[in-house]
């Protein structure tokens, strides 16, 4: 699936069965709550923080969730996503060139 094709998916889903758009600011909060779960998932299987009993979180899941909120958004702000990352990576090509070849 291209990022335009899940732009589409999503839009077409939102507005037949997930019954309309949540505004921009409750999809903002909603991002930032699945955010939230993946930092969970994350400081609990690669970090120092130990699982709940009953903790049965996928981080794939969790990912596809934030990728989902995140074309929402684009979609209701009118963000063609395919262009943006086009962008971003000709920005991160030209300005990020030779910044991290001194890494230690």
């Amino acid at each position: 699936m291209t990022i335009s094709e899940l732009q589409t998916t999503v839009d077409n889903w939102i507005t037949t069965t997930g019954g309309g758009y949540f505004s921009p600011l409750t999809n903002t909060a909603i991002l930032a709550e699945e955010t939230g779960e993946v930092a969970r998932i994350m400081a609990r299987q690669y970090g120092d923080q130990v699982a709940k009993p009953g903790d049965m979180n996928s981080l794939a899941d969790e990912l596809a969730d934030v990728i989902w909120v995140v074309s929402a958004i684009a979609n209701q702000t009118g963000v063609d996503l395919t262009e943006a990352i086009a962008r971003n990576i000709e920005k991160k090509n030209t300005r990020d060139l030779h910044r991290f070849e001194h890494r230690p």
